[in-house]
């Protein structure tokens, strides 16, 4: 009987040990079979990732179309994935039809998020292309057309996103205007209007009508430029407002830190997107645009999308009046 014992007593000791042993080496083992069930994406050289210059010659009249252009730009369209980060939020995008806007709006759906886009009505076929990849993810996408520089306008888009999303935390004003003059001699007091209206006025109006809806937790986003702090001789209007978008966004986040809302801003150096075809600029810059950068092309929209959704992100909530940069190795910030 005593010996019976003593076998049954090492016999579970030897379990056990086992137990313990196979509980140790489970999750190393767990970790290496999902591992290797998941295969490392390869790594992929910026230089070489899209179109280089030279590009083809081409110009559309204003505000221009990106399913018009050569080669169409990127905006993730195929190739973001999301994972939730954004889930149950609601973001109004304006300029969400092409460039930045689009790609951002491609984003956050897949991130989860219900997102209304505004656009000028001639814009209606790019944003129709948006709002059916939105809802393909599941998402609710509303469309607001309709011309930012006036005020009441704005007021009412605001209004409208928040009545049809249901509420709104996320503002990215990131619509503009850009028109190449050699000589400031050329450019008239109405051109001058439309920039400084389009792109200084309506962020001023949008966030207006908007502050009474965002609660702590929200976040404003809005779109600067290198040319902020590397203007181009021929685009001096447009590189004032963006020295503007600038510093509203370091002056607001002040102002809004305390009330637990967030701003900050995206800096993208040369993006293929309509804005450069529909007369942004010459058609000498647009054939090499961006290869006098480090990476030697221009960027695609789908290249900032990450960003957008990362200053939306509550993960990021200590960043706050940051400018990010995207510009290939040149630009500040």
């Amino acid at each position: 009987m005593k010996k019976d014992a003593q076998l049954s007593r090492r016999q579970v000791l030897s379990g056990l040990s086992a137990s313990l042993a196979m509980a140790a080496a489970g999750p190393v083992l767990g970790a290496a079979a999902s591992h290797s069930t998941v295969p490392t994406p390869p790594l992929s050289d910026p230089t070489t990732a899209y179109p280089k210059p030279p590009y083809k010659s081409q110009k559309q009249p204003w505000p221009g179309l990106t399913s018009q252009m050569d080669p169409v730009p990127d905006h993730g369209e195929k190739s973001y994935k999301g994972s939730g980060r954004l889930k149950g939020r609601k973001a109004l995008i304006t300029g969400g039809d092409s460039g930045m806007g689009r790609a951002a709006a491609i984003a956050y759906a897949r991130e989860g998020a219900d997102v209304a886009i505004n656009y000028l009505p001639a814009e209606e076929a790019d944003a129709k292309e948006v709002l059916a990849l939105i809802k393909a993810a599941g998402q609710k996408g509303v469309a607001l057309p309709g011309d930012l520089r006036d005020e009441a306008f704005c007021q009412k888009l605001v209004a409208d996103a928040v009545r049809q999303l249901g509420g709104l935390d996320i503002l990215v004003s990131n619509a503009a205007r850009q028109q190449t003059h050699e000589s400031i001699l050329d450019l008239t007091t109405e051109q001058f209007d439309w920039t400084m209206k389009t792109n200084i006025y309506a962020p001023f109006w949008l966030i207006k009508a908007a502050l009474p809806h965002l609660k702590p937790g929200s976040t404003i986003i809005g779109t600067s430029s290198v040319q902020a702090t590397e203007p181009s001789a021929n685009l001096y209007d447009y590189a004032q407002t963006k020295a503007a978008t600038t510093s509203f966004v370091r002056s607001l986040a002040k102002q809004l830190g305390p009330k637990g809302i967030r701003v900050n801003g995206v800096a993208p150096g040369p993006i293929w997107t309509p804005l450069q075809v529909s007369g942004g600029a010459t058609q000498e810059s647009l054939v090499k645009f961006g290869g006098d950068t480090p990476l030697g092309r221009a960027g695609q929209p789908a290249e900032l999308a990450g960003i957008y959704v990362l200053l939306a992100d509550p993960l990021a909530s200590y960043a706050n009046g940051q400018i990010y940069g995207s510009a290939g190795g040149d630009g500040l910030p």
